[in-house]
């Protein structure tokens, strides 16, 4: 299972998937429309939950200094000190999205719920490794995106799984990946550069399949809207 999360993570920072949590089958795009397997027009009625798992600090109306989740959470450490920053982060994760909310969002119509996730749910930053080029995973951001998912099979709701802020920052956009500019970036990194490897796609599903929500299908689209300067974008 370790192997299975560590492909499966990485691959979603080239990648949206798609999951139809209600098995009427895979949606695909076909000319300018999203359709499913009966070849029927579905429009994606959905919200993103920004701000659960990666702060950014525009969509919280900071000044410029505090974009990226790492300065935010910085000054909060400087505030409240380490301890009690740790309280407030664990609290804003258990409260900011719950089952009440996306039982809300389907009474209102919606019917997909985009997910931004922040790989430090998921694993510690490659020199943060107690081990150098061994993985250490973390349960939480797994727990989170089962319950999530749980509470979207309940609604019959479509989640999108979006890996936004990728090991080292994906993009110039500091604070959408939470990039460190003084850190090496995702491309810049060559350790990094196995977790997304293209052979990853095919154990997508698969940790989805053995999720205990009971996920029956995914569709992977390839975004590229934040990719790297000079990078060509090859079509989804």
């Amino acid at each position: 299972m370790q192997s299975i999360k560590f492909y499966c993570l990485y691959i979603l920072a080239s990648l949206y998937v798609l999951v139809n949590v209600h098995a009427q089958g895979f949606l695909k795009a076909q000319d300018k429309q999203i359709v499913n397997e009966k070849g029927e027009n579905v429009l994606l009625r959905g919200i993103g939950l920004g701000g659960w798992m990666l702060q950014e600090g525009y969509m919280l109306g900071l000044n410029n200094k505090w974009q990226q989740q790492n300065q935010i959470r910085k000054h909060i450490e400087e505030l409240i000190g380490k301890d009690r920053a740790q309280e407030f982060y664990d609290v804003w994760l258990a409260n900011h999205t719950r089952k009440i909310d996306i039982d809300s969002l389907k009474a209102w119509g919606f019917n997909s719920v985009r997910l931004p996730m922040h790989y430090n749910l998921y694993t510690l930053p490659i020199e943060k490794e107690p081990v150098a080029g061994q993985q250490t995973w973390l349960d939480k951001g797994f727990a989170m995106t089962d319950s999530l998912l749980a509470w979207c099979k309940a609604n019959k709701m479509y989640l999108i799984l979006d890996l936004h802020a990728a090991p080292g920052g994906q993009g110039n956009d500091l604070n959408i990946a939470d990039r460190d500019p003084a850190m090496p970036s995702l491309w810049e990194n060559g350790r990094n550069w196995p977790r997304v490897m293209p052979k990853s796609l095919l154990l997508v599903a698969t940790i989805l399949l053995m999720s205990p929500t009971g996920v029956l299908q995914i569709r992977p689209v390839i975004n590229m809207a934040r990719k790297k300067p000079g990078m060509r974008h090859c079509g989804n």
